[in-house]
């Protein structure tokens, strides 16, 4: 993964042999994965990384160990500060723009508020028209269309014969559909 910030070079202050360029050479893939994991957008995971190594070049110690170890553990807990500190600011949401919502809000008219309460009322009807059922009609219903069984396994669960299955299927569908139609 190429880093998101270039590592500093010998033509920027401090060289590209000091300390801070070789912390980050050996550090910011692993940080930056960590944060890229953790935070909502790419772009804040890039902020994120600036914002710990800033922290990291005011802080002399780390910079003059060289121990990896323990410049990996102070850079994953100041992240997890900083990310901590992002959420806190931005209440652990991302804004998002008024003119994005209402161009996919509606995007498709099956989703409307017109839509989804009529397809809701036709629910209610159909769900109280199989209520009305016997319950061996609602079972076989049931059966077939909430767990997907063929006619074959909805007999052996219901010790029936398959074919006596299928016509009760049947016959139950066309009562249903011709009640619903009736409503």
């Amino acid at each position: 993964m190429p880093h998101p910030f270039p590592a500093p070079s010998a033509s920027t202050p401090g060289g590209g042999d000091s300390p801070l360029a070789r912390l980050y050479q050996e550090h910011a893939p692993a940080v930056f994965a960590w944060l890229r994991l953790r935070a909502p957008t790419q772009e804040d995971a890039e902020d994120l990384l600036l914002e710990v190594f800033l922290a990291a070049l005011e802080q002399a110690s780390v910079l003059q160990t060289r121990d990896g170890p323990t410049q990996r553990a102070w850079l994953r807990r100041v992240a997890a500060n900083k990310l901590a500190d992002h959420y806190r600011r931005h209440g652990g949401r991302q804004p998002v723009l008024l003119e994005q919502v209402a161009e996919s809000l509606y995007a498709d008219d099956a989703h409307s508020p017109e839509q989804s309460a009529l397809a809701h009322e036709e629910h209610t009807r159909l769900r109280l028209l199989l209520r009305d059922l016997p319950r061996l009609q609602q079972q076989v219903v049931s059966l077939r269309f909430v767990y997907g069984l063929r006619s074959a396994e909805i007999a052996e669960a219901l010790g029936k014969r398959e074919g006596a299955v299928r016509k009760l299927l049947w016959r139950t569908l066309n009562l249903v559909r011709v009640r619903y139609l009736d409503q």
